[in-house]
């Protein structure tokens, strides 16, 4: 049962069509100037040319006139980077946010056609399926196509709109740092996302919630889930984190997220673009 506080909450999504193209085959009559995203093991080196045409290519798409591509960099070849590839955290601090969209979805169609060598039903060796951003098997017709993970991520709040509402955030297991943010969770087979929104909270932290409302999404590429960002008020149940995944979980105000206790996550990821936009309503 709702109890009251339903809100209208600020769109948080980037809207990646408004940042590049994203295509699966070059643009026919395509004119334009070239970049390669070389994808070494699992950091990456932009640059304006390729080291041999003897490595594997994937279009990605087109940004500002340029077609990007990934190039799937061997493991036994020398390092077209020399040393200076780095992962997509410490990409996106160096460089646009339209570049480091465009260089999350060439890390992640790399490692995709690396894990898809191979038929999942009969071991055949697969090829492109035309036409269409997949692997074909040529004997049994199974095709595979690029893995996309939705997980549902929320911040719950308590009590009514202002400057004394409260959220509940949460130190995951997982996390490196001492950082609390919105709790998140995998969609699970025959669950839609606001149901995975309640089990997930209701998993872990033990506490009820309603009024699930769609804030916004973002692609994250680490290695490649789909989060899809919700607003959620709190109707009852005292806070009991679940064992091995929560480490601690608190009610927090404004001003304490304010003044940085707790440390709460930066703007590349949705969950600190949430945060953000509660603080500021």
């Amino acid at each position: 049962m709702s109890s009251g506080h339903i809100h209208r909450h600020t769109n948080v999504s980037l809207v990646t069509a408004t940042h590049y193209e994203a295509l699966n085959d070059l643009p026919p009559g395509f004119e334009g100037s070239h970049r390669y995203v070389n994808v070494v093991e699992q950091r990456v080196f932009v640059d304006d040319r390729i080291e041999t045409d003897d490595w594997d290519l994937h279009f990605v798409g087109v940004l500002d006139g340029e077609a990007w591509w990934a190039v799937d960099v061997p493991d036994h070849a020398d390092d077209p980077s020399y040393g200076t590839s780095v992962d997509l955290r410490q990409l996106y601090t160096a460089t646009t946010e339209a570049e480091w969209l465009l260089a999350g979805r060439a890390l992640q169609t790399v490692e995709w056609a690396r894990t898809h060598r191979f038929c999942g039903r009969c071991a055949t060796p697969t090829e492109p399926s035309p036409g269409e951003r997949g692997l074909k098997c040529p004997a049994c017709g199974l095709v595979a196509y690029p893995r996309v993970a939705p997980a549902m991520i929320t911040l719950i709040t308590r009590g009514p709109v202002g400057e004394d509402q409260e959220v509940l955030l949460a130190r995951g297991a997982r996390f490196p740092i001492p950082m609390y943010s919105c709790l998140a969770g995998f969609v699970e087979p025959g669950e839609d996302l606001e149901g995975a929104v309640i089990r997930e909270v209701k998993e872990e932290v033990r506490v009820d919630v309603d009024d699930v409302q769609y804030v916004g999404s973002q692609p994250w590429p680490f290695p490649h889930s789909l989060m899809v960002g919700f607003r959620c008020n709190y109707t009852g149940g005292d806070i009991v984190c679940e064992e091995g995944e929560i480490l601690d979980a608190n009610w927090y105000t404004k001003d304490q997220i304010r003044s940085g206790d707790p440390l709460t996550p930066p703007t590349i990821s949705i969950a600190g673009k949430i945060i953000q936009a509660w603080l500021a309503e």
